[in-house]
């Protein structure tokens, strides 16, 4: 039996972190919710995940800080990450894939083919 690949979701809304589930659920993915940057961390070191979602505007922990984290992190640098913001501007974009080296950034709203077609072209099945 194939393992169920796990992806690790951090968000600070929960509706968001169902939408998510209900979009790649359906396509055998097992996502685990975090809800902020410092419950996600401790996520990952229990159990590091084959992908991060990461959202960028928290209350807790801004996303950026958990990336840098992440690559600090040997067991964690290897991790893929998608960040999946409202922050739609270009310069963000530019910043998150060509300074920042994240593995794709999607702005919401997204549709879930989007949202799929990332995740599968960075962990497939």
């Amino acid at each position: 039996m194939v393992k169920q690949k796990r992806i690790l979701c951090i968000e600070d809304d929960q509706e968001m972190i169902d939408l998510i589930r209900l979009i790649l659920g359906r396509r055998g993915y097992e996502i685990v919710g975090a809800t902020g940057g410092i419950e996600g961390l401790n996520a990952m070191h229990q159990d590091p995940p084959d992908l991060v979602l990461l959202d960028l505007m928290m209350p807790d922990m801004d996303g950026w800080d958990v990336y840098q984290q992440m690559k600090a992190d040997p067991t964690l640098q290897t991790v893929p990450v998608i960040i999946v913001t409202a922050k739609a501007q270009n310069i963000d974009r530019v910043l998150g894939l060509h300074i920042a080296k994240v593995d794709d950034y999607i702005t919401k709203p997204f549709s879930p083919q989007e949202l799929l077609a990332s995740v599968e072209r960075l962990i497939g099945k």
